[in-house]
């Protein structure tokens, strides 16, 4: 399954689709005058330019990489996500502003048969295009298509509100066509937010999906002589593209050559259950041939640990002989880094004043198991 090809041909039939849409309602809008129809046509018009701009969106980011971009273009679907938002909210902004001018000089709309049959099958190819484009980007991972999809089914219940409010003045004289109107202003403006903070929140970078992050650690830590995989981090280059870095803690007796079989078969397998590329493996050792040094990592464990800020504490190893103690503390988003440093150097310090102390912070962002 061609991921570019799914995405182009899902776009493509929902271009056509509301174009069509678009034209139709706004032919009954002009000759029922209905501000509400109009404005549920300039909806339509801008999911089929969304549906543009995600495609070139899709055909930018699989460029091959180049000298420039070594590690593609992925991350333009972002950007296009940003534009498409833009257009959704100037859109809802704009269909606000018609509409509040049309309750302050109210116009009577006139409806006929043909304007509710076409506002009533509207509202059923919505549903079928929404639940086919949110099920398409579902199977691909497409944000923009689930998104358009999510996008589709809530038009529908606009269009739906447009047809109530249309029986309800044919059936009462009572019109609601600028309070209709508003509504869907007010519902295009909430989408276009919605679409934009999505896009923001790609961009900016956030904490990885805790399904991939917790399959990749449960791997690693069944590898033989793995005690524990830490500090994961993932990078993203654009949908379904990820890279990691990890720590893997080993017994301090492995070899380079264990090491580095133990690595390589991580990398493969990693790859090839998750799709992930697992750029760097760093090594953390951890003291298998001293029994004082096993029951100082204990104490050390429960000093940290009496703080709800301290989360985990990993990658401990200690130098009888050089008198040098150093581990990784992951603390929450409760505290400073530097004030959780202070803290503890102060209290390990007290407890263990021969040791040189060495004290490395982490943050929570991926699972800590």
């Amino acid at each position: 399954m061609n991921r570019d090809k799914v995405i182009i041909k899902t776009s493509s039939i929902g271009i056509a689709t509301n174009l069509l849409l678009a034209t139709f309602k706004a032919a009954v809008g002009l000759i029922s005058n209905s501000i509400a129809v109009t404005l549920d046509a300039v909806n339509n018009l801008s999911d089929a330019l969304s549906s543009i701009i995600t495609i070139a969106g899709t055909k930018l980011a699989g460029k091959l990489p180049d000298k420039e971009h070594p590690l593609g273009h992925g991350r333009i679907e972002y950007l296009s996500a940003m534009i498409v938002s833009g257009i959704v909210l100037y859109a809802g902004i704009t269909s606000l502003v018609e509409s509040i001018k049309k309750i302050i000089n109210p116009e009577t709309p006139d409806y006929g048969t043909v304007s509710l049959m076409i506002i009533a099958v509207a509202v059923v190819v919505k549903i079928v295009l929404g639940k086919y484009v949110k099920a398409q980007g579902k199977k691909v991972n497409s944000g923009s298509l689930i998104a358009s999809g999510s996008d589709a089914l809530s038009d529908a219940i606009l269009s739906a509100s447009v047809l109530v409010s249309a029986i309800i003045f044919i059936v009462s004289g009572l019109s609601l066509e600028a309070y209709v109107g508003a509504v869907i202003s007010g519902f295009i403006i909430k989408a276009g937010i919605e679409m934009m903070r999505e896009a923001l929140d790609e961009i900016l970078g956030t904490r990885a999906n805790t399904e991939i992050t917790s399959k990749i650690k449960h791997i690693l830590a069944q590898k033989p002589k793995v005690r524990g995989a830490y500090d994961l981090m993932m990078y993203n280059y654009g949908p379904d593209k990820y890279y990691a870095s990890v720590h893997l803690e080993v017994p301090d007796t492995m070899t380079a050559k264990e090491i580095d079989g133990l690595t390589r078969q991580a990398e493969t397998e990693i790859y090839d259950k998750t799709g992930v590329i697992l750029a760097a493996v760093g090594i953390y050792a951890y003291n298998t041939r001293n029994d004082e040094a096993m029951e100082i990592e204990k104490e050390i464990k429960k000093i940290v640990l009496h703080h709800k800020w301290a989360i985990q504490v990993h990658g401990f190893y200690l130098d009888i002989e050089q008198h040098k103690m150093c581990f990784d503390v992951v603390m929450s988003f409760d505290i400073k880094p530097e004030d959780g440093l202070k803290t503890l150097y102060a209290e390990i310090h007290k407890a263990y004043p021969h040791y040189e102390l060495n004290i490395a912070p982490d943050i929570d962002v991926s699972t800590t198991d």
